[in-house]
């Protein structure tokens, strides 16, 4: 999955919840058609730690439907002919491990986001991701330590996920400060830690047009997921949907060329096994 960093504007990555929809996909198809640069694809969990309530909804709603992580893989695999930018699933430890990057795969899954598997516990899965052509996008945190982030952009692969601030998923009337200082410190580790560039993506309460284009000037792009997944529980259609993405897109300058599909993952280089206490970067709410 290649994310290329250009001039003119900034990445675009919607969030939508699988199956919280019996049309989910053209929901799918919508942001892709509104000038995503790639979607993020929850897979629905019983105990979402990190999501915050929109998200929450979203993923109790597709559970009453009746969603599995197999029949939203099926779904994506229906419309694999239609998608033209990366696909990456997001999901919590226990069903990214039960799954599998290869399943994800032969859906034509790209990435894999699992913000509470910790660095130290990830090297497996990171083997498993680079063999099944999956990249794993690892997450930072505000609280998160230097020599810990240049490890985390040097692993990473894909983009960085500059989680903007300490808490969950979900709408915020502004940008947490947070934001930016992460996204630079992000940018300078992955100069000092990679020989290639790696886009630094912020996510987490970036709720508005207006939002977007902050963070987008902090880092190389955004990720937009309650204030979306809240329209689609409110009822919006797929083309409603498209709307919404497009004017976050105008607020993050012009479209970028299509996005390349597979390309970046490889074997993770020195994983190595810590000693130290192994921790997710943000440790969400249980509550």
């Amino acid at each position: 999955m290649t994310l290329d960093l250009r001039p003119g504007g900034a990445l675009l990555v919607p969030y939508l919840t699988g199956a919280v929809t019996a049309d989910w996909t053209d929901h799918l198809l919508a942001c892709q058609d509104a000038g995503a640069d790639a979607v993020e694809v929850g897979l629905p969990f019983s105990d979402p730690m990190l999501d915050g309530t929109t998200i929450q909804l979203a993923s109790d709603r597709a559970l009453a439907r009746g969603a599995t992580p197999a029949g939203i893989l099926d779904d994506l695999a229906a419309v694999r002919d239609r998608l033209t930018t990366p696909v990456i699933v997001m999901t919590y430890a226990n069903l990214a491990l039960r799954v599998g990057p290869a399943r994800l795969a032969a859906a034509g899954v790209d990435g894999l986001i699992v913000p509470d598997l910790p660095l130290e516990e990830s090297a497996d899965l990171e083997a498993a991701s680079a063999a099944a052509g999956v990249d794993l996008v690892l997450l930072a945190a505000p609280s998160t330590p230097d020599d810990r982030l240049h490890e985390i952009c040097r692993r990473s692969r894909g983009f960085v996920y500059a989680v903007s601030t300490m808490g969950t998923t979900g709408e915020r009337s502004r940008l947490d400060p947070a934001a930016a200082t992460l996204a630079t410190r992000l940018r300078h580790a992955v100069r000092e830690s990679r020989p290639a560039p790696l886009p630094v993506l912020v996510g987490f309460g970036v709720s508005t047009p207006e939002q977007a284009a902050e963070a987008g000037r902090a880092g190389d792009g955004v990720i937009v997921g309650a204030a979306l997944m809240r329209r689609v529980l409110d009822g919006a259609t797929p083309a409603e949907l498209r709307r919404d993405v497009a004017a976050l897109r105008a607020a993050l300058g012009v479209p970028r060329p299509p996005a390349v599909r597979g390309g970046e993952a490889g074997p993770p280089s020195d994983q190595g096994v810590s000693t130290a206490t192994a921790y997710a970067e943000v440790s969400g709410d249980r509550r």
